[in-house]
């Protein structure tokens, strides 16, 4: 069987959220508990460590995506399609600094358990710089969604237009309807690693959408 670039880069991308995924959970879960912050607290100096290391690789490979999406999108004008990958690596990027953040609310939680200290008040500012953090992120992503749904949408991609149902958006959308029917370690384990999640859909949705093709749909 022959693997073509955007068939590799694709699975690539795919093994990069299933690294950062697993990242989320060495950090945070636990079966007996859906508190994220007091499990971050409990965990080994050995899990944090490969908890936050995890989104080196993840970022590598998550990198990998991009020439898998430069590949959907060449048919795409050039200055829309270069500004889709500028945008979607920005993005990508932002998932790998986003991770190793945590690593910071790990060690901080880490220190308020060992000295029985109030963990809330010790993490707040580790947890502040994560959010601001994600800030930063939201107006590219809010870009990115519109100009890869226009292309797709006008037939400009090798894509058909069914993948809008699969692009990172659409599930982003649905995060807080997840967030209050699930429940239990399924909530800890699909919320946990929810932002992951939607890319190795996205990425897998692609991949199985573009394996032979390569011409644009009519």
């Amino acid at each position: 069987m022959h693997l073509s670039r955007k068939n590799i880069t694709g699975l690539c991308a795919i093994l990069g959220g299933l690294i950062l995924f697993s990242g989320d959970m060495l950090l945070y879960f636990n079966p007996t508990s859906t508190n994220v912050l007091e499990n971050i607290s409990g965990i080994s100096e050995q899990r944090l460590k490969w908890g936050g290391i995890t989104a080196l690789f993840a970022s590598w490979f998550y990198l990998l995506g991009l020439v898998h999406l430069y590949d959907a999108l060449k048919p795409a004008p050039v200055l829309l399609r270069n500004l889709v990958i500028l945008s979607f690596g920005a993005i990508l990027i932002s998932y790998g600094v986003v991770h190793a953040a945590y690593i910071s609310i790990g060690a901080s939680a880490r220190i308020a358990l060992e000295y029985n200290l109030d963990l809330l008040e010790l993490t707040a500012l580790s947890r502040d710089i994560n959010q601001t953090l994600r800030m930063f992120v939201y107006p590219i992503f809010a870009i990115c969604s519109i100009l890869f749904i226009y292309l797709v949408w006008t037939g400009k991609s090798l894509y058909t237009r069914w993948i809008i149902l699969f692009y990172p958006l659409i599930p982003f959308l649905l995060e807080g309807l997840f967030n209050n029917y699930l429940s239990g370690t399924v909530w800890l384990i699909v919320m946990g690693g929810y932002l992951n999640l939607i890319l190795v859909l996205f990425f897998s949705a692609s991949t199985i959408q573009l394996w032979n093709r390569n011409t644009a749909p009519e």
